[in-house]
């Protein structure tokens, strides 16, 4: 593994971390970043890695997209960590640079694999369900609130040829955090799916945390509901419940209630007070976030199944009036929300 040349496309919040990770490891890692300024960081001082009890900061090679272009080596794996609407031309960018026999994991949230394959092909593609919380608003600084011992990846390949290298991959990742290989990776990150349909959007429209969001008056019972619906989707589409970040096979007995689980999961374990989701750590950012990949993946999938969702596709709506400007997120959007999703407050 010393020898293997390793890339890390998306060097934000969880890409410098986990590059960081794997640099400590003594591994062959170069960053790929596209905000300039977080380029010059890393390369002037290093990642820094702000932790719960220690902060680690490690000397890294960090590069800009631009600079992609003037590769000549090429890269045995490419972990790519953009955001889900940006992966095919993320793809694109590293083709020209991968290995004959090299592989790209998509350590995502979203469905993204199948745009991965597109552009790169099944045999040298793998999807990765990844659970870590961490944030960026300085070059050079991440906060990661979920350590090493806590963090949790899956592997797992749509191909024969691809799944194979899953082992080689979790052997790679397993310096940053627990890693499993899936034998069904689509329902695996179906899974993941349900998790984010819950409280990514739910949340952020709220201007709040998960932890804040569950106690506002029919929040709870709406973000369980946005949840089923993507259970029922993706039961629909032929996947399976699978445990992840840490559930067991129990809780897959009663597929009603995953989703509620997993939520309790999310809370009791992953959330921390003030800890922002990556939603709304987008729009403080004033970038559009991943909405239509998530809760609008959920919204696509039951309308081509002849359905309709419309707890998510009410927090498309609203999500999208926040990201256009015509509303602002936070407390008071609640009763709006849960009004547009056709639920009812129960004091």
């Amino acid at each position: 593994m010393v020898d293997t040349k390793i890339a890390v496309l998306g060097s934000g919040a969880n890409g410098a971390s986990i590059g960081a990770d794997l640099t400590r490891a003594g591994l062959d890692v170069t960053l790929i970043e596209q905000w300039p300024e977080h380029v010059e960081a890393m390369r002037t001082r290093g990642v820094e890695v702000r932790m719960p009890h220690c902060t680690e900061r490690t000397p890294v090679r960090a590069f800009n997209l631009c600079d992609v272009a003037t590769f000549r080596d090429k890269f045995d794996v490419v972990l790519i960590l953009m955001k889900a609407y940006d992966t095919r031309w993320a793809s694109e960018l590293v083709k020209p640079v991968l290995a004959d026999d090299g592989i790209v994991v998509g350590i995502q949230n979203g469905m993204t694999i199948d745009p991965m394959a597109d552009v790169l092909g099944a045999h040298r593609t793998l999807g990765s369900v990844i659970e870590i919380a961490s944030n960026m608003f300085e070059p050079g600084i991440v906060n990661r609130d979920t350590p090493r011992e806590q963090s949790w990846f899956a592997v797992g390949g749509i191909e024969e040829r691809a799944h194979a290298r899953a082992t080689d991959i979790a052997t790679i990742l397993a310096h940053a955090g627990r890693v499993e290989v899936s034998d069904d990776i689509r329902s695996s990150k179906w899974m993941k799916l349900v998790a984010n349909s819950t409280e990514l959007v739910t949340s952020a429209v709220l201007n709040m945390t998960v932890m804040e969001a569950v106690q506002v008056p029919g929040m709870h019972a709406l973000m369980i509901e946005a949840g089923n619906e993507a259970v029922r989707t993706a039961l629909q589409l032929g996947h399976t419940l699978r445990p992840i970040i840490g559930m067991t096979e129990a809780d897959l007995t009663e597929p009603d209630r995953f989703a509620a689980a997993l939520l309790d999961v999310v809370h009791d374990v992953y959330s921390i007070p003030g800890q922002k989701t990556t939603v709304l750590q987008d729009w403080l950012k004033g970038r559009r976030s991943e909405v239509h990949e998530i809760n609008g993946h959920v919204v696509r999938e039951q309308l081509r199944l002849g359905g309709t969702a419309p707890v998510n596709s009410a927090v498309v709506d609203i999500a999208e009036a926040v990201e256009e400007g015509t509303l602002t997120a936070g407390p008071d959007v609640a009763p709006m929300l849960i009004k547009r999703a056709g639920l009812s407050i129960v004091k």
